[in-house]
């Protein structure tokens, strides 16, 4: 297993409004948190608030090329992140243990904190077709270049962000975090950046992304 530290190149926040962040995801310009009751869209090189959305966004956050996703109590609400009008939702695989969220080959893909798992979930229904065993808490789910890494935040406050295999969830790469710096919501831009929330900090930092030494198996595409 590869393991590192983690380049952390930017931080921002806390924002005014937005005590906590809880998931993150990116459309291509902007970078989306939630804040317990809004969606939060910020400039992801200067980290500056560009809009809000008020909806309940109190963990993980996706975009599939179009639209937001948003899990909320019970529900992951589909969004329009134009007009924020919540277009239809599906019940989320638990009433309180999800956490992450990401787009990705069609599907959307579940943090499961407690029970250490990532679900990959049909969209339409919310049916889940895959389970994803972790040995860890599981609090933010991305894919980038066919490479699924979720991020971890244990009860002593160390976090990590680890590269797992799709099918069995074995641990292929591991970021370490610096003590005390811990990670709620994590996602890539698809290339040398990942986003990862910071919690009750309420900030948001950037992280670099390792260098690939080989090609991965192509398995999904970028989203949080």
């Amino acid at each position: 297993m590869k393991q590192s530290k983690a380049k952390i190149v930017a931080e921002y926040g806390p924002y005014e409004g937005a005590h906590r962040v809880h998931g993150v995801t990116y459309d291509g310009q902007k970078v989306w948190f939630s804040s317990q009751d809004r969606l939060n869209a910020v400039d992801p090189d200067s980290g500056k608030l560009l809009k809000t959305i008020d909806v309940p966004a109190r963990a993980g956050t996706a975009f599939d090329g179009k639209h937001l996703y948003q899990i909320a109590k019970g529900h992951i609400q589909k969004i329009s992140p134009a007009s924020g009008r919540v277009l239809s939702s599906i019940p989320t695989p638990s009433v309180d243990d999800n956490s992450g969220l990401a787009w990705a080959e069609g599907s959307l893909w579940v943090g499961q904190a407690d029970a250490h798992k990532i679900l990959e979930l049909d969209p339409q229904t919310g049916k889940v077709l895959r389970s994803i065993p972790s040995e860890r808490i599981v609090t933010g789910v991305t894919w980038v270049e066919g490479e699924l890494w979720h991020a971890t935040w244990e009860d002593n406050d160390e976090s990590d962000l680890r590269r797992v295999d799709p099918k069995t969830g074995e641990v292929l790469e591991k970021i370490e975090l610096p003590a005390g710096v811990n990670i709620s919501g994590l996602e890539s831009d698809g290339g040398k950046r990942f986003f990862c929330g910071g919690g009750g900090t309420g900030k948001l930092r950037v992280i670099r992304r390792p260098k690939r030494r080989a090609a991965a198996p192509q398995a999904g595409a970028s989203s949080a």
